[in-house]
């Protein structure tokens, strides 16, 4: 019976979907989609469709046909749902989602990834995502409530549009010359700062961004078109997504790292509500992309030492030996081992340990996890040689280091 109303319900889809910059789906009585307007894909870790279509449409279905379900799924994500009815009978749902009521911090990330068993490796991911969603205040979560039972509930009306007639331009032809001069000193003015720019975040060489940041504002939040301003800096911002993209890459940041990062400030560019909002956007935006450089950087290594250090690291939580890694990366594990040494100046294990121990004191710092569980969720089948190698990395304890971060607080 949905089919009845599908052309008309794919309207609403579409409506709320411009209107709330959140993705919206449209499904059946069995949990199919029947149609889905998507912004942004979930982290492959977080997808759970069936289990959350299942249970938006048990609840809706045990409910009066004018209610409408703010549903919370096991990673956090939040979603809005309204019923659709055909003479009594449920049919299926709208949903609107997901997003967050609060921002994200680091703890939640790590509660999220604890409570369902995630892969570590994922944590940067994760918190580009989460940091990508909306945030919802409860109020505005229960006008879109509202509002999907006001539209699911009634008849689609088309509306119609009525426009003011054209306004003849007035623009001299000396006024025309003057703009294209003007755009030509703006162009030469945006290349060159994009060149110092790809290579400052090439480098992470944030005070240089620091110094280039006037310019980088002055080119790309410039009121070049009147009547919509937001979206003519919106264009220029998301040009500078993928410069900062593609430096980062250069600057030997792996693919999996910038897609995540890129996807959060291209939905948070178009979200955006006003200019002194994309002011400060700009300058996250440049800053993290720093940020992953230097955090994720392999451009000082070998193409064979790049190689292993990214699985490594998409793996931290994993067993890893280097035979496992000579066999990923197809290397001969002796010469592997000499040049990883050669070239980061640590064994093969003491890295890994490394890498283990700044993502242990993660969670050790949340307290929300016992010193068992973070060596386990982090890579370590002993605990009493967790210990010894976060000793030996900190010169604490684990115990030590939780006291401390208490202290902090």
């Amino acid at each position: 019976m949905l089919e009845n109303r599908l052309h008309d319900l794919q309207k609403i889809c579409r409506m709320i979907s411009s209107i709330s910059h959140m993705d919206v789906r449209l499904i059946n009585q069995e949990g199919a989609a029947l149609l889905q307007l998507v912004k942004q894909n979930l982290p492959a870790a977080l997808q759970n469709f069936e289990q959350d279509f299942r249970q938006i449409n048990q609840i809706l279905e045990e409910h009066p046909a004018h209610s409408y379900y703010y549903y919370i799924n096991s990673f956090g994500l939040q979603y809005m749902a309204a019923g659709i009815w055909e003479e009594n009978h449920y049919v299926g749902a709208i949903m609107v989602g997901p997003f967050l009521s609060s921002v994200p911090g680091t703890d939640f990330v790590s509660e999220m990834i604890s409570a369902n068993q995630l892969p570590i490796s994922e944590r940067r991911q994760l918190q580009e995502f989460y940091a990508s969603l909306s945030i919802v205040n409860n109020s505005t979560s229960n006008s879109i409530g509202e509002l999907l039972v006001n539209l699911c509930s009634n008849s689609f009306i088309e509306a119609q549009l009525i426009t003011t007639d054209p306004v003849q331009s007035n623009q001299s032809k000396e006024s025309i010359k003057t703009m294209i001069d003007e755009s030509k000193e703006m162009i030469e003015l945006r290349y060159h700062t994009e060149q110092e720019l790809m290579h400052a975040i090439m480098t992470g060489d944030k005070e240089t961004v620091e110094k280039l940041k006037i310019n980088i504002g002055d080119t790309y939040l410039e009121d070049r078109i009147p009547e919509s301003p937001i979206r003519s800096s919106k264009n220029l911002i998301s040009v500078l997504n993928t410069i900062c993209r593609m430096a980062a890459r250069k600057g030997g940041v792996h693919p999996v790292y910038l897609h995540e990062i890129s996807d959060k400030f291209a939905i948070l560019i178009e979200r955006a509500p006003n200019l002194p909002y994309l002011n400060k956007l700009v300058e996250v935006m440049l800053h993290d992309y720093c940020d992953l450089v230097r955090e994720f950087s392999t451009r000082q290594y070998s193409e064979l030492i790049k190689k292993a250090v990214d699985y490594i690291r998409m793996n931290i939580d994993s067993p890893i030996t280097l035979q496992s890694i000579a066999d990923s990366i197809h290397a001969n594990p002796s010469h592997l081992s000499r040049k990883f040494k050669q070239e980061t100046g640590q064994s093969v294990t003491d890295f890994i340990n490394l890498k283990r121990v700044e993502s242990a004191k993660l969670y050790l710092q949340s307290g929300q996890k016992s010193i068992t569980e973070v060596a386990f969720m982090v890579g370590f089948n002993d605990v009493n040689y967790f210990s010894r190698v976060f000793k030996k990395v900190t010169s604490m304890t684990p115990s030590q280091f939780m006291k401390e971060v208490n202290k902090e607080d």
